[in-house]
């Protein structure tokens, strides 16, 4: 494994992923906004949630680069289509599997059985992301790719 390369494309990867959902909330494609999921995990401040969020965010993105190298390791080449298989794989993944399990994970979500609570404001996303918008899917499927199509191009084993 080629740890520099993994540490410069792992992170270019991570910030153009992230680049493409911001982008994609900010021309009203998607209501999901990850940094500020992830960051009411830690605080109820929505300004501060954004900033803790985008921190984790850009962490989980440039370790998950990590198993898209350890692919590339074990199959001795990396590329662009290669790694663009891999983030299809990587976005289903999250689409039908993470969203869904959010609520349980997110003290200040509510979940698909339950209501808000003064507690839980935030909506669950439900299955494939649906209830933060019909173009949600749409938006991780193409970030997730271009994620590991960089990846595949640019990592040297």
């Amino acid at each position: 494994m080629n740890w520099g390369s993994w540490l410069l494309w792992g992170f270019v990867a991570t910030v153009v992923l992230t680049t493409i959902m911001a982008g994609s909330q900010g021309l009203r494609l998607t209501r999901m906004s990850i940094p500020y999921m992830l960051g009411a995990m830690f605080t109820p401040s929505r300004d501060r949630a954004k900033l803790i969020g985008l921190g984790v965010h850009l962490m989980n993105g440039w370790m998950f680069s990590l198993l898209y190298v350890a692919a590339f390791t074990q199959w001795g080449m990396a590329t662009w289509w290669a790694g663009g298989a891999i983030g299809l794989v990587h976005a289903a993944f999250v689409l039908t599997v993470g969203m869904p399990l959010l609520p349980g994970m997110h003290p200040r979500m509510a979940s698909e059985q339950q209501g808000p609570t003064v507690m839980a404001q935030l909506e669950p996303p439900g299955f494939l992301a649906l209830n933060y918008g019909y173009q949600t899917p749409v938006s991780v499927l193409v970030a997730h790719v271009a994620y590991g199509m960089i990846l595949g191009a640019f990592y040297v084993p």
